[in-house]
């Protein structure tokens, strides 16, 4: 009986639960990470442009956008422990074939197909599957899970680009690939066993608009996705190219990590608080906050560029972009019934992570073009503005609706 309890929702056994899938989630978050670290390695090893060097990042996004899709919906009918596990060793033997590859095109299938697939199984998936653990602090919960991807981001850029400096990014890739497959799965079995409920779970509020919704349901994904999207185009911007954009400025590739750590660390912070912020006034108006104060942030990179100033504008940055995407999956739950949640949770995720591609290859090729990256951030706020729009359209829209009787 006692066992069982601890596995209740909204208990203190779901809270130790979500502290080790936190950890877990810090470890493999490294496939959304050290592409961004080594793209100036890469450039260099293989001679080729700054826009071939971001494509290995567009196929990780790719990859871990239809990887959330479809493990999602694995997910939903056989569990998340088994969905991991496979996550867990796809990523593994990504990081062994990628640092066997003697071009861009082998290099950004090994990080499409197995490290973005494999990453992708412990973001969308298990965001929807921590989600049931909770009911009254479902936001927060959703905001600390999500959080482990941006922890990642501030724990291994710093340890990779050491690494690669005393190793070079292929030996690189082989550590990083081994530590993974022997610390996540030992964590993964904290998977194995699913929440149980104590008595009738009340659906949200929100629920009940979907079924007034003046559209068919799927439209409400599909603006959903639209949106995400354009708003990762401006969001990957400096989260891709950050390290290559100090190099540039001849603050080294080295600082660049450290300053993509210090975006992440407040990117943990926002996470956090955004999780908070949903539970308070809902996974919507959360979402135009942070995509109006992302907006801020990344105009701010057009005005300095000094060493203390960068610093400063990436923490900002972080802070104010780092919940927007889990406020979009916090949405997603607010409307969408439990039996289809990783599905459609997944499909809004693959659109972020396509908008993460665009908008990390686009920089390179305006680099290419203009030899700068001034016209990158102007591309990156003008992608800003749609998510506004239409998130906007779709607040008003639902207030608008009649109350049930």
């Amino acid at each position: 009986m006692g066992r069982e309890k601890s596995l209740l929702v909204d208990s203190a056994g779901a809270w130790c639960r979500l502290s080790l899938v936190l950890v877990m989630s810090v470890v493999v978050g490294v496939g959304m990470w050290s592409i961004v670290v080594i793209l100036p390695a890469i450039q260099s090893d293989l001679g080729i442009t700054r826009a071939q060097a971001s494509f290995p990042y567009v196929f990780t996004m790719i990859g871990y956008g239809l990887g959330g899709i479809v493990f999602g919906r694995f997910s939903d009918k056989h569990g998340i422990h088994k969905t991991v596990v496979v996550g867990i060793v796809l990523m593994s033997a990504g990081y062994g074939v990628a640092s066997f590859a003697t071009g861009v095109g082998s290099l950004s299938v090994s990080h499409g197909l197995l490290i973005g697939v494999g990453t992708s199984t412990t973001f969308g998936p298990l965001i929807a599957h921590v989600s049931h653990w909770f009911e009254r602090r479902k936001g927060a919960a959703v905001g600390i899970i999500a959080s482990g991807q941006y922890l990642s981001g501030a724990i291994w850029p710093t340890i990779l680009e050491s690494s690669v400096q005393e190793f070079g990014w292929r030996q690189t890739y082989w550590i990083v690939g081994i530590t993974v497959l022997v610390l996540a799965l030992p964590l993964s079995l904290v998977l194995r066993r699913t929440p149980t409920k104590e008595g009738k779970v009340t659906v949200a509020a929100h629920g009940s608009s979907l079924a007034r919704w003046p559209a068919p349901p799927f439209w409400l994904t599909t603006l959903l996705m639209i949106s995400v999207f354009c708003c990762c185009v401006a969001m990957s911007m400096p989260q891709v190219h950050l390290v290559a954009f100090c190099g540039d400025l001849g603050f080294g590739a080295g600082t660049g990590a450290k300053m993509l750590s210090v975006m992440l660390a407040f990117g943990v912070v926002s996470r956090l608080g955004f999780g908070w912020l949903s539970d308070h006034i809902g996974g919507l108006k959360t979402v135009v906050i942070g995509v109006f104060l992302q907006g801020i942030g990344l105009a701010l990179f057009l005005f300095f560029d000094t060493l203390v100033s960068l610093y400063f504008i990436s923490a900002i940055f972080g802070l104010f972009q780092g919940g927007i995407v889990p406020a979009y999956a916090m949405a997603v739950r607010e409307y969408y019934p439990q039996r289809v949640a990783g599905e459609r949770v997944g499909m809004v995720m693959m659109a972020s992570l396509v908008g993460m591609a665009v908008g990390g290859w686009a920089p390179g090729y305006l680099f290419d073009l203009t030899g700068g990256y001034d016209a990158a951030f102007v591309n990156g706020l003008l992608w800003n503005t749609l998510p506004l729009i239409i998130v906007g359209w779709i607040i008003i829209r639902i207030r608008r609706m009649p109350t049930a009787s």
